[in-house]
């Protein structure tokens, strides 16, 4: 992220005045009133970030472990391939959420429904969590013993969530 994007970023999380001086804003814009935890959430949306996705982990890990240029190319394909599976278990989870509300909804609880949308999300579950696994070993390969210290470093403290 550039310095300017720094300060204009910060300046809209909380929640000052947004003029025409600030990249991206729209003369006489105002964020005056709005939440400043919201108005960061937008702004993460809009560059990239959130959850899990590719942008931000990758830039942070190539940072923090000093990867070179077909390290960060292998990572980017392992993170991209982590967050379709991240993106499907959401998609399964929602489709799961909406059976249960049908089988509460309807004039006897359905317990067939509720019972095969439980079986989704454990599937859902279990597909992810080998995914991740899955992932967390081609990251370990492409990585030198003093990177996979950092890495366990990270992870430990907090730093990467898994």
């Amino acid at each position: 992220m550039r310095p300017a994007m720094v300060h204009w970023w910060k300046h809209a999380r909380h929640g000052s005045r947004c003029g025409s001086t600030y990249a991206g804003c729209a003369p006489g814009a105002s964020m005056e009133g709005r939440d400043p935890r919201a108005v960061g959430e937008e702004l993460q949306a809009t560059f990239g970030g959130g959850g899990f996705g590719v942008r931000r982990p990758l830039r942070f890990l190539a940072f923090k472990l000093g990867l070179d240029e077909s390290q960060v190319a292998e990572l980017a394909k392992i993170l991209d391939e982590l967050k379709t599976e991240r993106a499907q278990a959401a998609v399964d989870d929602r489709r799961a959420i909406t059976a249960i509300a049908e089988a509460v909804s309807a004039d006897s609880f359905d317990e067939a429904k509720a019972k095969s949308a439980a079986s989704v999300r454990v599937k859902s579950s279990e597909t992810l969590q080998n995914s991740v696994n899955r992932a967390m070993s081609r990251i370990h390969a492409i990585l030198n013993p003093d990177q996979r210290a950092k890495l366990a470093y990270l992870i430990r403290t907090g730093a990467l969530l898994v």
